[in-house]
């Protein structure tokens, strides 16, 4: 099941919605849904109204969708992906970036962004802020006063279902509500003393979406292809199953000093394919269209516009 968030016919709120799989032509209103069978869904009464209710609402909300999608869908419940407008599926509370969580872009990057070449013996982590978060299809935002050097990396987003602290690696998948695309822009040029957060940290910079799949239809979380386009040109292919520390251990190492709460985003890490790796370098320009796609989730397509 895939949990999105849209705005439909003049909506100046989004509403929730479900579609089957990535390829399925409709998205459902979960509202109309449910009040189309008379039902309640656990936690938020019969108009559950955006995927961080849901989240929040525990397990039990997640599986009632579940069961209503297996009965009829009434045709007013319908909704026609030409005639919506997706928006990010949630607004993290938090965004925990890992950073260097592929070999090859670990070589990468200490060729060309001076970090260690060595490979990491623990996580290496940032935050982004909420406010750099945005949705599919919105704009990236290049500030040419501030950057010359935006840059693309095509991420796994895991998102947190049940408060985590302290949390074994054994248990840690039992904390996940599911999965959804991060594209982590940077802007390499304003990394400030070794420091990341104002790179990565503006507006705009958190592109998350289209959807947001539950875990329970995700049998394994690293074994998904990801990509990333840039004017439809492949700059970025791999599979998470590269990934060198595992979403458990990730889980496991943030939570031993950071609660993580319902609805926080952990952002696993880009491969190689950087724009900063190439020979000569290349970097986001306005007029650019960036597309990252992970298998089962979808594509997260994005314009990126001058902001000056």
């Amino acid at each position: 099941m895939l949990l999105v968030s849209y705005t439909h016919d003049g909506d100046a709120t989004p509403r929730l919605g479900v579609r089957r799989d990535d390829t399925d032509p409709a998205v459902i209103d979960a509202a109309a849904l449910t009040a189309a069978h008379g039902a309640t869904i656990p936690g938020l009464g019969s108009a559950p109204a955006s995927a961080l209710d849901v989240i929040q609402a525990g397990p039990e909300a997640a599986a009632a969708l579940t069961d209503l999608l297996a009965g009829p869908v009434p045709e007013a419940a319908l909704r026609s992906m030409a005639d919506v407008t997706l928006a990010a599926p949630l607004r993290p509370g938090k965004i925990v970036g890992v950073g260097l969580n592929y070999t090859e872009h670990v070589a990468e990057s200490a060729r060309t962004l001076d970090t260690d070449k060595a490979l990491p013996q623990r996580p290496v982590l940032f935050s982004k802020p909420a406010t750099a978060v945005t949705g599919p299809g919105a704009p990236i935002l290049h500030n040419g006063d501030l950057t010359a050097q935006l840059d693309w990396e095509c991420e796994l987003a895991v998102v947190i279902g049940r408060t985590a602290r302290k949390v074994s690696p054994e248990d840690a998948l039992d904390h996940v509500f599911g999965y959804s695309i991060v594209n982590d822009i940077s802007a390499r040029d304003q990394r400030r003393s070794g420091q990341w957060f104002y790179s990565k940290g503006q507006d705009s910079y958190a592109p998350l979406g289209p959807a947001v799949r539950t875990a329970a239809t995700v049998p394994d979380p690293h074994a998904l292809d990801l990509s990333l386009r840039v004017n439809g040109e492949v700059k970025q292919k791999s599979n998470t199953r590269y990934m060198l520390f595992r979403i458990p251990e990730l889980i496991a190492d943030i939570s031993a000093g950071m609660t993580l709460e319902p609805g926080d985003v952990i952002a696993t890490g880009s491969p190689a394919g950087v724009g900063a790796s190439f020979v000569p370098q290349q970097f986001l320009t306005p007029g650019d269209v960036v597309e990252a796609t992970i298998a089962t989730i979808g594509t997260l397509r994005n314009p990126v516009v001058d902001a000056r």
